[in-house]
């Protein structure tokens, strides 16, 4: 359009009726100086509309109907001095964050740029914004890698500087190690174990050894250990079969420096029970309780107090403390109203405790600790769901709900309302498990799957400014 006119240094375009200016609308005006586009109707400018106006000194859009400025849509003006924003109304939100940003970097004169939402910024200055840095960044998940078999557990631990993970397969009768490939960037097989119908594998690190608790369903449990000569996983020990024959879950835990775990057994016949390690290997160390069906163990410390509390088919929920003078767990309490529970995990948020109690009919519930006893503060439709996992990334809190029937879902905590939203749906097919793992300055989250694929998702960092 100007291209016949390079030596130009002032262009005056005021009063029109101008609603766009487009990419390299000022093409060959390589000596303007002065541009005044005022008191026209613009709304929209493209990201390369001043692309090389290298000599402009002076911009003024005053005037218009500018609600947004495309992110560095001034980057080409080196000579520039005074910028005339005013007399535009423009939307505060993380879309003029790099404007907010290059407003406190540039060595031009601007004008004031007010805004007129969000509503809490309304008539106030861009510059005064404080929001930016926190609310214009959101989260997701996103699969990283599928595996192509089915699992039922996932457990991960560290191991010289390396992230490993142990995945139960039932139907492949395997407890698979994989490991992860720093070069590669994915998760790549590592060992085998392999037994019949593992339904649990729990690593456990005492000094520089590694053993995996191997939880079967038939013909016993058996722990095996990492052998440095054959870099692989060679049995260590038997645990014996009268005890646990339906192992339902392993949690391990330490007291005084000592470790434990405990196996919470499904069967009626069957006696969750805590096993200790004595420096040569694990020993039955107490049996909790029978004829319960117990369906899930969590270690839990309550007010600088060690507890167990159990889940089961047949009973609320029941809490066991450590008697420091016996040095055994003993009966606590309960918690109320709350029967068939599949699953119950502890979890911490802003110092305070609270637990995620697992349905499969009726309704899932979070809890509080007060001081006294754990009190509801959210119940969540669950009908199908054999697992609600709490897990963490930095400052951000979720609740992964399973589901046989329906999509899986994903909840946030909310910090304002002090309660789980819901965040995302993801497809896993009968999920048994999710499992956070983090390695190389990555978040991910395995989700295990009893008839389809193993899935892992890794957590992002979405930049709502872009």
């Amino acid at each position: 359009m100007f291209s016949h006119l390079p030596s130009l240094q002032l262009l005056l375009l005021n009063s029109n009726s101008f609603t766009v200016i487009r990419d390299d609308a000022f093409a060959g005006l390589f000596h303007l100086e002065y541009l005044f586009i005022e008191g026209n109707k613009i709304e929209t400018i493209s990201r390369n509309a001043f692309r090389g106006l290298r000599d402009l000194t002076h911009l003024s859009l005053a005037n218009n109907h500018i609600k947004a400025l495309p992110r560095d849509v001034f980057s080409d003006l080196d000579s520039l001095i005074e910028l005339d924003l005013r007399g535009n109304k423009f939307e505060c939100d993380c879309k003029a964050k790099w404007l907010y940003l290059w407003l406190k970097m540039t060595n031009s004169t601007v004008s004031d740029v007010l805004c007129i939402g969000p509503p809490e910024y309304q008539e106030k200055k861009l510059n005064d914004v404080t929001s930016f840095d926190y609310e214009c960044t959101t989260t997701d998940f996103v699969v990283h890698q599928t595996l192509p078999y089915q699992s039922v557990s996932v457990d991960t631990f560290n191991s010289k500087n390396d992230v490993y993970v142990a995945i139960a397969q039932p139907s492949m009768e395997n407890c698979m190690v994989l490991e992860w490939d720093h070069i590669e960037m994915n998760f790549r097989s590592y060992d085998n174990i392999t037994g019949q119908s593992i339904v649990g594998c729990k690593a456990i690190l005492i000094d520089s050894q590694v053993f995996v608790v191997v939880a079967q369903l038939f013909g016993g449990s058996h722990i095996y250990k990492y052998d440095e000569n054959w870099t692989k996983f060679v049995k260590f020990q038997d645990i014996e079969v009268s005890r646990i024959s339906k192992p339902n879950d392993i949690e391990l835990f330490q007291i005084d420096d000592e470790t434990f775990f405990v196996i919470a057994d499904s069967s009626k016949a069957g006696l969750s029970t805590v096993y200790k390690w004595n420096s040569k290997g694990f020993y039955s160390y107490q049996s909790l309780h029978e004829w319960f069906r117990d369906t899930d163990a969590e270690f839990v410390d309550i007010d600088g107090k060690s507890h167990l509390i159990l889940s089961s088919r047949s009973q609320v929920p029941i809490i066991l403390q450590w008697n420091k003078s016996s040095k055994k767990f003993v009966p606590h309490g309960d918690i109320p109203n709350m029967e068939d529970v599949l699953a119950v995990k502890s979890f911490r948020m802003q110092n305070a405790l609270y637990l995620s109690l697992t349905r499969f009919i009726g309704d899932s519930r979070v809890m509080k600790w007060n001081g006294k006893q754990f009190v509801e503060i959210q119940a969540l439709p669950s009908r199908g769901a054999m697992t609600l996992q709490p897990f963490s990334f930095k400052d951000n809190h979720y609740l992964a709900l399973g589901s046989d029937y329906t999509f899986s879902q994903i909840y946030q905590w909310d910090k304002e309302k002090q309660l789980f939203k819901k965040f995302k749906e993801i497809y896993v097919q009968a999920p048994r498990s999710f499992t956070a793992v983090s390695t190389d300055r990555r978040d991910f989250f395995f989700a295990s799957s009893f008839k389809g694929k193993t899935k892992i998702f890794e957590h992002i960092i979405v930049d709502l400014s872009l």
